[in-house]
């Protein structure tokens, strides 16, 4: 018999109790980088796995200072960061939930007015992105960072097996390597933004191995089964223009790991909230190298989409993003087959209560 979406699973390590996945949601409502209490009221809302999220991956969340973007999102680097964040883990818990960090290095889609310092933000390339990030409260463009040094590599690696220590202190279940959407990791694979000429660029050998090496560290920080990895292989999203051979990269990708026996990989079909045919490109053949125990889908599913999915083998889970913003009970409404609300764009990015723990469950 096959299963269904609604069916327990064992993601690696994580036992969750349905295959429905909230899905990363950056909504700005950290000042300073530290959680705060209505955050735990947010994820609480939406963690009981009978009505909500079997799994929830939290919000992006910077690895270091110098990995935020935008302003007012939390980081996982500080003790007062860790602090703040258990009592949002522990509320999950107690909803009968599971929930896992994403972990988030922008690169260069940030801002100097959120790096420290006003430093310039850090790259595989000198070159600006021609996209947006999200500071005091307004859409700005991103300012043009510098291009790491080789020599400082060995400490971005570092920060994330840092991060995801911290995380798992903070009491999460897990950790979601970010590597998708244009962002750090990202701006390495893709020979469209990474112009270098070192042993981080050039090859797909060398495009590849910071990804590789930060999946191996925080594998070995935290456990391979507790350890996720999400990509997008031609999501053009924050200037990513497509890779000259996606299909050859994202495959020598999870390649590099696949011995890790990952709890996930959480792949992102097609382009965010977007076309899912923007571009060719074989997801099951990039499943058949991933190594991963468990497959997760994301993109623009809905209920009938994502059941025949899992019942077909396709994927192992299915996530959704927007849909859990105006729909707390989410899983619920999948279940039965009842509308969804939609949720109000312009509460997504700050601000309080409003569009953010005001919205109902179904009668």
């Amino acid at each position: 018999m096959n299963a269904s979406l609604f069916d327990p699973l064992r993601v690696g390590d994580i036992d969750v109790a349905t295959r429905i996945v909230m899905a990363p949601l950056t909504r700005n409502r950290a000042p300073g980088g530290v959680p705060q209490p209505l955050m735990a009221t947010y994820y609480a809302q939406r963690a009981d796995p009978a009505t909500g999220a079997g799994l929830i991956i939290s919000e992006a969340t910077q690895v270091c200072p110098e990995g935020q973007g935008y302003g007012d999102t939390p980081g996982i680097h500080s003790a007062e960061q860790v602090a703040a964040w258990r009592p949002v883990t522990a509320a999950v818990h107690a909803r009968g939930g599971r929930i896992v960090c994403q972990l988030w290095h922008v690169g260069r889609i940030s801002h100097v007015d959120v790096q420290p310092g006003g430093a310039a933000p850090v790259s595989s390339t000198a070159r600006a992105a021609q996209s947006k990030t999200w500071v005091h409260g307004a859409f700005v463009p991103c300012s043009v960072p510098r291009a790491l040094r080789a020599g400082e590599i060995a400490g971005i690696v570092a920060a994330y097996a840092h991060a995801a220590r911290c995380a798992l202190d903070a009491g999460f279940d897990g950790v979601e390597v970010h590597a998708a959407n244009g962002y750090l990791i990202d701006q390495f694979l893709r020979d469209s933004i990474n112009d270098r000429d070192d042993e981080w660029g050039g090859s797909i050998e060398n495009r590849t191995r910071l990804f590789a090496e930060v999946v191996h560290a925080v594998a070995a920080a935290v456990g391979p089964g507790r350890t996720g990895v999400r990509l997008s292989p031609v999501n053009p999203g924050n200037d990513a223009g497509q890779d000259s051979d996606p299909q050859a990269l994202y495959g020598r990708a999870v390649e590099r790991i696949a011995a890790l026996e990952l709890a996930y990989l959480h792949v992102i079909e097609g382009q965010t909230g977007g076309a899912r045919d923007i571009a060719p490109f074989d997801y099951e053949r990039l499943r058949a190298a991933c190594g991963a125990r468990t497959w997760m889908v994301n993109n623009g599913y809905d209920g009938v989409m994502a059941r025949e999915a899992v019942e077909s083998g396709r994927a192992d889970l299915v996530a959704f993003g927007k849909p859990f913003i105006g729909n707390p009970d989410l899983g619920r409404r999948l279940r039965e087959g009842w509308p969804l609300t939609q949720a109000d764009r312009a509460t997504f990015y700050g601000g309080g209560e409003t569009g953010y723990t005001d919205y109902p469950p179904a009668p």
